[in-house]
């Protein structure tokens, strides 16, 4: 598979009541990876024509990270989008090598001019998955 990976530390404003990264600081992790890795892949024209939103989140979490703490997060996409809709796995492992949070976000791509989803187009899908992946235009 195709892997994109960002390193991350945990700062001060990352860290909850409990000592540790809050909940919702992964989930703004989960986007910003994402959409780095969009931005990192997709041709400009790509860029230009469609937006990518989050229409539902899968996360596991593993175990905590504290402040000055480091993690490597890593998303692929593993499987043919299925319309509108691509599923992305995500997974941040600390500097020990284990997991801290594992997730399956699922996005809708959305034509920017109109601002209406569609089902998502070959060639910009093409460039994120394995060879031989590619989705077929049958696909619902």
């Amino acid at each position: 598979m195709i892997v994109f990976e960002r390193r991350i530390t945990a700062g001060p404003d990352d860290i909850d009541e409990l000592g540790h990264v809050n909940n919702a600081v992964w989930v703004r992790w989960i986007q910003e990876i994402a959409v780095a890795h969009w931005h990192e892949v997709a041709a400009p024209e790509h860029h230009a024509a469609y937006l990518w939103v989050i229409v539902r989140h899968e996360i596991d979490y593993l175990r905590s990270l504290g402040p000055g703490e480091s993690v490597t997060g890593r998303t692929w996409v593993a499987e043919a989008p299925r319309g509108a809709r691509m599923d992305r796995h995500m997974e941040f492992v600390g500097e020990d090598g284990r997991p801290r949070v594992r997730a399956k976000t699922t996005w809708a791509v959305m034509d920017r001019r109109s601002g209406r989803p569609l089902r998502v187009p070959p060639e910009v899908i093409a460039p994120f998955l394995e060879q031989g992946q590619l989705p077929s235009s049958d696909k619902a």
